[in-house]
């Protein structure tokens, strides 16, 4: 898809020509973009020459720096067919995964693309894959090895937690009715953490379960956790912003485990970014569009300031508040909090 989005005319746009450019045979690129020969097994010097000369050759900036994420999603998938015996080390359970990855897991799993990719593709000739598509055996394997990670989490001392909760995510993408069966069951077995009040050390678990939930079809375990694990809590507020800061990309250094949602630094993310990726993605994710609410909420009442930081931005935000609010989707506690945020975007227009 990168070298697709190279302007028509650049003789690097075909397969013989970016091999041609890059000084690699034709059988290489062919590998890359099929799947046989995955960018992550490439020597660090050389795949990091191929991001710097891809822009040059003119290909899209956003799909260029989406390679890193499908790289950390290549390296969760080639765990998850491999199955447990081979990495006693999950990479579920090595760091936080970001929306990007995920959308890049997923591609995989469902053939969904990511919304930044989701646009159509010239047609094509001779072995470019149309999509990442595992076969229905991988796809398969995958999950059930994913369901084993997940089970297993709670035996392994410093990264279970973050295996845990990544890993049961993750199967929500398995729509089939037994795997959907067995992730609802799992989900809510776990309501345990969605109980609790405030933040407590199982705060992210709660979260990612609820929105799992949310993913099935579930709606009301995701509105429990902001009622009673969110309002009126400084800490899970700022950790829930800080959360979003990272997994949307306004929070760019790599974490190794859940510890960061705490930090109440909110210097450390950018609020004009978080406001841009909340407000472009609430339409994206109609599951969670009370999260997201609650969410635009917070960072509005913490920073009164970014409307008038970003007007167009704002502008935005005012509209989709308005179809929001007359088209039934939102709970109550949502449109309360939506009309305060349209509130606050024109008190700074005055």
């Amino acid at each position: 898809m990168a070298r697709e989005s190279i302007p028509a005319g650049n003789g690097s746009r075909t397969q013989a020509g970016m091999a041609e450019a890059l000084r690699v045979d034709l059988g290489t690129v062919q590998g890359w973009e099929s799947g046989r020969r995955p960018l992550a097994n490439m020597k660090a010097g050389s795949l990091l020459a191929l991001r710097r000369r891809l822009p040059a050759f003119g290909a899209d900036p956003q799909v260029v720096r989406l390679l890193e994420a499908a790289m950390d999603a290549d390296r969760i998938i080639e765990a998850g067919l491999a199955g447990p015996d081979r990495d006693p080390v999950h990479p579920l359970g090595q760091w936080v995964h970001t929306r990007e990855t995920a959308h890049m897991i997923a591609w995989a799993l469902t053939g969904t693309p990511p919304p930044s990719l989701a646009h159509p593709t010239p047609s094509r000739r001779g072995p470019v894959a149309k999509g990442p598509l595992l076969p229905a055996q991988e796809r398969t394997a995958f999950f059930s090895h994913l369901r084993t990670a997940a089970e297993s989490a709670s035996r392994i001392e410093e990264s279970g937690v973050l295996l845990g909760r990544q890993a049961l995510y993750l199967t929500s993408y398995d729509q089939s009715t037994d795997a959907a069966s067995w992730t609802a069951h799992a989900l809510h077995a776990r309501r345990g953490v969605l109980g609790a009040r405030g933040w407590t050390p199982q705060w992210a678990e709660a979260r990612s379960t609820a929105a799992a939930l949310a993913r099935l079809g579930d709606p009301q375990p995701l509105l429990d956790f902001i009622e009673r694990s969110m309002i009126d809590d400084d800490v899970a507020e700022a950790a829930n912003l800080t959360y979003w800061a990272y997994w949307l990309g306004a929070l760019a250094e790599p974490q190794a485990n859940d510890h960061f949602m705490r930090d109440r630094d909110l210097a450390a993310w950018d609020p004009i970014t978080l406001m841009r990726c909340l407000v472009y993605g609430i339409h994206q994710a109609p599951g969670y569009v009370d999260l997201y609410v609650h969410s635009l909420w917070a960072l509005l009442t913490a920073h009164r300031w970014l409307p008038m930081a970003s007007p167009e931005i704002a502008g935005q935000l005012s509209e989709r508040a308005l179809q929001l609010l007359d088209s039934g989707r939102i709970s109550s506690r949502s449109k309360r909090e939506l009309s305060a945020v349209y509130y606050v975007l024109h008190e700074n227009r005055t």
